[in-house]
């Protein structure tokens, strides 16, 4: 462990008591995902465009009154309160699909409340993380700890392909809460490590440390539009979604011939080689990439690789094909982009990155998520396209993506030119 990161003797065992929360708490969020996904090919384009404006509502409210709440209520009782109601809830999300005689409400029901999962449960593990650790101690442990998150990304859906394959994936909801309640004796095993072996009575999460939630998700709108720069990266992150919608519903539409349990199969394998990969390019290319082909060529590498997908996808319309794309597109995200895309907000001030970070975060993404998928519903059901036209369509927004992503390239770089010269 020594070798992984600058580690004391008092903080080992909190330290791997904290990477193993982080590690079963995405394991959990991996096992739940690829269920999710795998109902959406039952519905419609249209029912799952409602459901993407449902949580688009949804996760802006809930962040909203996360960020009034996390300010008010000690972290010692927040966060075993908060994975102890998750775990509540996915055991009664179980229980309805045994009993329901109609279990349609309840599947997209659930398929609504794990996008909001997802928002929350790293997000307060984070949160936990800024009360347990100091400042100097983060700077050491974070990056180790975090990459726990990474492995669990990988354990989760490779539980999930495995226990899928039984034909009935309702169980893996019952797994999924179970997992979720493993966290609730290492957090207080994390709590007691903090006094306990490294003295750290006096941290607490601060305000500041809450920030990046923004209370409010618009408050930061009029710094958002009155800046081209952020425009700019709200665009970028507009058209990733515009091309994961479009992805996305090609591939729910194209595994509507399989069972659920296949399905779940699926999107699991999907998540599993998308993690893998995520980690070992993160670990041993991201970084030369970004420092010797510069921002420019690293923002718009993805997209670029997205626009050849879709254009052979056109060619030759297949599930293998579609596939291919998405785990290009997620891994590309995870890796490259997502890591590229946050070295932007570097060249804005502390104050403008979490007032614009909240809008670009909910109201960009979300908001894309819910206007994209309206736009695939209109070019399938309402004008009829096959696979093979709306991926033609989905060349030209990657391009357009790329050409963003070398315009932020360069503006990052102009910004860093001045302030070097100032």
């Amino acid at each position: 462990m020594a070798l992984a990161c600058e580690v004391e003797p008092r903080e080992v065992r909190a330290t791997l008591a904290s990477f193993s929360l982080v590690l079963v708490l995405m394991g959990s969020y991996y096992i739940l995902r690829p269920v999710r996904d795998a109902m959406a090919s039952d519905w419609t384009d249209a029912e799952v465009s409602w459901l993407w404006t449902l949580t688009f509502f949804f996760s802006a409210a809930a962040v909203s009154l996360y960020g009034a709440v996390v300010s008010r209520v000690s972290v010692r009782r927040l966060v075993p309160g908060i994975y102890g109601f998750f775990a509540l809830s996915f055991t009664l999300f179980y229980f309805g699909t045994q009993f329901s005689s109609d279990r349609t409400l309840v599947d997209k029901s659930f398929y609504v409340w794990v996008s909001l999962f997802s928002l929350f449960h790293i997000s307060v593990f984070w949160t936990f993380m800024a009360d347990t650790f100091s400042q100097q101690q983060s700077k050491r442990l974070f990056a180790f700890i975090g990459a726990g998150a990474s492995v669990g990304a990988i354990g989760g859906p490779a539980m999930a392909t495995a226990l899928a394959g039984s034909g009935n994936t309702d169980p893996l909801l019952l797994i999924a809460a179970t997992t979720v309640l493993l966290t609730l004796p290492l957090v207080a095993w994390v709590q007691r490590l903090k006094s306990q072996d490294m003295g750290n009575v006096n941290v607490s999460a601060t305000d500041k440390d809450f920030d990046y939630l923004g209370g409010n998700p618009l408050a930061g709108f009029g710094d958002f539009i009155s800046s081209p720069y952020l425009l700019g990266i709200g665009l970028f992150i507009f058209l990733y979604t515009a091309i994961g919608s479009f992805v996305y519903f090609e591939l729910k539409n194209l595994l509507a011939d399989y069972s659920r349990a296949e399905r779940t199969q699926i999107w699991a394998a999907m998540d599993l080689v998308v993690n893998t990969l995520t980690l070992l390019i993160a670990m041993f290319a991201t970084g030369r990439i970004a420092t010797r082909l510069g921002l420019p060529f690293t923002l718009s590498s993805i997209p670029l690789l997205i626009a050849v997908g879709m254009l052979l996808l056109v060619a030759a319309p297949s599930v293998a094909a579609v596939v291919a794309i998405q785990v290009i597109r997620r891994a590309g995200n995870y890796a490259v982009s997502r890591p590229a895309r946050e070295m932007l907000f570097t060249a804005v001030d502390r104050e403008t990155r979490f007032k614009a970070k909240p809008v670009i975060d909910i109201v960009v993404y979300r908001g894309g998520d819910m206007l994209n998928a309206w736009g695939f519903t209109a070019l399938t059901q309402g004008l009829g396209l096959g696979i093979a036209a709306t991926a033609g369509v989905g060349a030209g927004i990657a391009l357009v993506w790329a050409i963003v992503g070398v315009a932020l390239g360069r503006a990052f770089d102009r910004r860093g030119s001045a302030s070097d010269t100032s």
